[in-house]
């Protein structure tokens, strides 16, 4: 981590068929790892690609036509669901961005993708986008 409070991390993209999509970002000339991540919490199969040193592009498809993914697809279409970005301590900044009248989706952080900690701030509170912060969990505790 840099000395920012917060770094871009990825912008995350609510598609419908992942196969098809990550096609089309390959041929933008991105390359995405190997490995698809199941998040069951979420409902959602996950493919990253690295779009700089630190920011990747994710793809979040959505389960068994499941979860909240998928309702997003229903109601918007596929396209940008997420901004998500990298904070020190997600807990903190999680409590922070509350006692500066921002509200949370969740009431406590969560693993999310990447053996990452999460938690997003609801678009009402600003000004339509949906926000992700994330802090990578320790892989030794």
């Amino acid at each position: 981590m840099n000395n920012l409070d917060c770094i871009l991390d990825h912008v995350a993209i609510a598609v419908s068929d992942l196969d098809r999509a990550q096609k089309v970002y390959e041929d933008l000339g991105l390359k995405f790892g190997s490995k698809r991540e199941v998040v069951e919490s979420q409902k959602v199969t996950t493919a990253f690609a690295h779009i700089d040193q630190n920011a990747h592009l994710e793809l979040v498809c959505p389960l068994n036509g499941e979860g909240p993914i998928q309702k997003f697809i229903e109601k918007n279409g596929e396209g940008i669901h997420h901004l998500c970005f990298k904070v020190p301590d997600v807990v903190k900044k999680s409590e922070e961005m509350v006692a500066l009248g921002y509200r949370l989706i969740h009431e406590k952080p969560f693993v999310g993708a990447n053996n990452c900690l999460v938690n997003f701030i609801h678009p009402k509170s600003t000004g339509g986008v949906l926000i992700e912060i994330s802090q990578t969990i320790n892989p030794q505790g």
